[in-house]
């Protein structure tokens, strides 16, 4: 029952959210199929099984490996396996998103976090395969951390005053909060850490570039808003359209009023009324209705129909 209620607000909330909460909904449940799985296989003896299993959605630094699951570019911002690592990536996106989503729209945040997990992964690509600190050594990437710092940096350039009060800090206006959340990156980049903060940092400079654009002109959203709506289009049933004819209507209308008569029409009728007469009485029901009839008109089918 617990479970059923959890998953009837995650469906409540992407339904009724904006894209900021929806990333933040498929965050969480992405984070908790993987984090039940990982309990479920562990308790059977294939703990080891999932670990291969979730490589196919991590971002390997080998490129030729990548070559051979090209979704992991996108799958791994997508992807937590720590409960501390989801939380304050959700949060950063949270706050900053909120605030991008209130003076610019929610594409918007759309358009920082999807750039900015891809501009991550390609500067953690590029330092991998280039800089002699990671030479002779293999990275996998994870996590959302990119797409966040890209949003974190996109609003403290669109905002760079705007306050936020810090829990233990007070108010603190957003240039500086950015400027930290970077120059810690920065400085942890040769770490132990070093190809996730490297992420980071390519993150940030694709929230600052898209920015910069955005402000100039230029909306990096739209391509993948327009995206996103194509693919939700294609799963849309499309209705169904009937055609209907004018001669099939005129046809169908001349037989059901030609059925209301008892006896066939003869050519001459009891007030001397033609066979022409009648056929053209009957086309003008067909085009305009019985009550377009003049009452000489109605007469002349009444007696007719008596024949």
């Amino acid at each position: 029952m617990i479970m059923n209620s959890i998953l009837e607000d995650f469906k409540q909330a992407f339904k009724t959210g904006n894209i900021l909460y929806q990333l933040i909904v498929i965050n969480v449940v992405v984070f908790l199929f993987f984090g039940v799985l990982n309990v479920v296989m562990s308790l059977a003896g294939q703990a080891e099984a999932f670990q291969l299993f979730t490589l196919y959605f991590r971002l390997p630094s080998n490129i030729p490996a990548m070559l051979t699951q090209p979704w992991s570019l996108l799958t791994h911002f997508f992807m937590h396996l720590g409960f501390f690592h989801i939380l304050f990536n959700m949060l950063w996106l949270f706050w900053f998103g909120r605030i991008i989503t209130e003076y610019l729209g929610q594409n918007k945040v759309l358009g920082f976090y999807i750039w900015g997990g891809l501009g991550g992964a390609l500067l953690y690509l590029l330092a991998y395969n280039t800089l002699p600190l990671f030479a002779g050594t293999q990275g996998i990437l994870l996590g959302a951390s990119g797409a966040t710092t890209a949003v974190i940096v996109a609003a403290a350039v669109f905002q760079p005053n705007f306050t936020l009060n810090l829990m233990f800090l007070g108010p603190v206006k957003l240039k500086y909060i950015a400027g930290v959340v970077v120059g810690i990156s920065f400085l942890q980049s040769a770490g132990t850490n070093a190809g996730g903060n490297i992420a980071h940092l390519g993150g940030a400079l694709v929230g600052y570039i898209s920015m910069k654009q955005l402000q100039s002109g230029n909306d990096w959203s739209k391509p993948i808003v327009s995206l996103i709506t194509w693919v939700k289009s294609l799963f849309k049933p499309q209705p169904k359209i009937k055609v209907s004819y004018r001669s099939e209507r005129k046809e169908k209308a001349r037989t059901n009023s030609k059925s209301k008569s008892k006896s066939p029409v003869s050519k001459t009728t009891n007030d001397t009324t033609s066979q022409e007469e009648i056929d053209a009485i009957l086309d003008k029901i067909s085009d305009k209705g019985y009550d377009a009839l003049s009452k000489s008109e109605k007469q002349k089918l009444f007696n007719a129909s008596k024949d």
